[in-house]
């Protein structure tokens, strides 16, 4: 890597030196059209081949075509312009740069070289211009139609090349791909996988054993494409989660309300975090634990109004704040035809009861569904068989069959199946809104690359 950076007359300072690494190196001189990257979270995947490879590929060019053309990008055009923008304009050399364009997030260089940073929510984005390489980043998050369909006749003028990187994500069309370098004997396709262990600090990686189940751990951090099939929740322990906390209950504590819009049933589930180390739980004391110590069920001909009303008559008397959690869309029926928002319906009936006391937590948009349930797994019990969530079992019953319930899709990759019982997922769903949004599996993971990267 570094013989390759010599060639370049002056670098910035953002070019620090990184440690030698066997297959980041084999990576970094593939001479392979296409290269599969499934490799741990922060471990330098991105850094190297999606950020100096480009620079690098950008600056040598090709004396066959003057507009040297690079791709780079991610599943949607902000988060592509997160991870990369800033760091490829630091990247380059300044005397050799003759046009940044902000609002199309390109850099043109001198010798006629382009790179354009592009969001792939629409992959026909790619088409029209002929592409010398391309980098796909969080290919696993992609439609899978975007490589075959669009990005492939893409290449297809120049002979150009692609880098897919990312963690995997079950066994989709990543999977697949990674399938295909292991029995390519052209040279065509080429595979380069390493771990997080590999580059992060111990430290790191005990953080993230703790705040991690096994399955999502081997996926985030070993780069596994692991075979997510039969109980959504496979962390689910009757003995182990399913425990009376209720009678720990804090009239004066903060609780928490956890909604997801539905009909048939109406739910809500309720929890408040406890500190109480109980005999026979593997929590550790002073570690907060979620405890459902309640719920509402309204089998048929349910709406917000009726569960908001069932929450009132429930936990009326609560003397502490109250939080509320839940689906950001508000439900796709039933109640939000009668007046205004689910939202708007909740606030309406619960702020006479709670008054100044009622906070929400609603989010923008929904976490996807597959890192939603994977928070929640990480909380019923993480790598080191710590369990930072429980069901009082009598306070919350259907709670209780949805985490024993739910199954996913066959074909492996985490997706929920809706339709196998349309009385489940409903309340399992509420709950991860509220576990994704206060321990969503990455929420320890800094932002800042030169952490990671081991430096010289």
């Amino acid at each position: 890597m570094r013989q390759a950076l010599e060639k370049v007359e002056v670098l910035s300072d953002r070019w620090y030196p990184l440690d030698y690494h066997p297959t980041q190196a084999e990576l970094w001189n593939s001479t392979s059209r296409f290269n599969v990257v499934p490799a741990g979270r922060r471990s330098g995947k991105t850094e190297i081949s999606g950020k100096r490879k480009v620079i690098i590929k950008a600056l040598q060019g090709d004396p066959k075509y003057p507009d040297y053309n690079i791709f780079v990008a991610a599943p949607t055009f902000n988060q592509a312009k997160r991870i990369y923008w800033s760091d490829l304009k630091k990247l380059s050399p300044k005397h050799l740069i003759k046009r940044v364009r902000e609002s199309g997030l390109s850099i043109e260089y001198i010798m006629g070289s382009t790179i354009q940073v592009m969001g792939m929510d629409k992959p026909e984005r790619i088409e029209g211009s002929p592409w010398n390489h391309g980098v796909l980043d969080e290919y696993g998050n992609m439609k899978e139609q975007t490589w075959p369909e669009h990005v492939r006749p893409a290449l297809a003028d120049r002979n150009g090349t692609c880098d897919f990187i990312g963690v995997p994500e079950g066994r989709n069309h990543y999977y697949d791909l990674w399938k295909r370098t292991l029995s390519d004997d052209t040279g065509l396709w080429a595979g380069h996988h390493w771990i997080s262990a590999d580059i992060l600090p111990a430290d790191e990686i005990e953080q993230a054993k703790r705040d991690l189940d096994d399955l999502t751990y081997q996926q985030e951090f070993e780069g596994s494409f692991v075979l997510f099939a039969g109980m959504a929740y496979y962390n689910w322990n009757e003995k182990r989660n399913a425990q009376p906390w209720a009678q720990h209950y804090n009239p004066k504590g903060d609780l928490i309300f956890m909604l997801d819009f539905n009909v048939e049933p109406g739910v809500a589930a309720v929890a408040q975090e406890m500190r109480s180390y109980i005999p026979g739980q593997l929590a550790i004391v002073g570690k907060s634990t979620t405890a459902i110590i309640g719920e509402v069920y309204i089998p048929r001909n349910s709406n917000t109004i009726r569960v908001c009303n069932k929450l009132a008559e429930d936990w009326g008397e609560h003397k502490g704040n109250v939080f509320c959690y839940g689906d950001s869309t508000g439900g796709a029926g039933g109640s939000a035809k009668i007046a205004g928002s689910d939202w708007d319906l909740v606030k309406k009936v619960l702020f006479p009861v709670f008054g100044e006391r009622l906070h929400f937590r609603v989010p923008a948009a929904n976490p996807r569904e597959r890192v939603r349930v994977n928070s929640v797994n990480s909380r019923l019990k993480n790598v080191l068989g710590e369990s930072y969530l429980v069901v009082d079992p009598g306070k919350a019953p259907h709670v209780v069959k949805d985490f024993e319930g739910v199954r996913l899709i066959v074909g492996g990759t985490g997706d929920i199946d809706k339709k196998a019982d349309p009385k489940l997922t409903h309340l399992s769903d509420a709950v991860g809104y509220y576990i994704h949004r206060e321990y969503p599996v990455r929420r320890y993971v800094a932002s800042t690359e030169k952490r990671f990267l081991k430096a010289a």
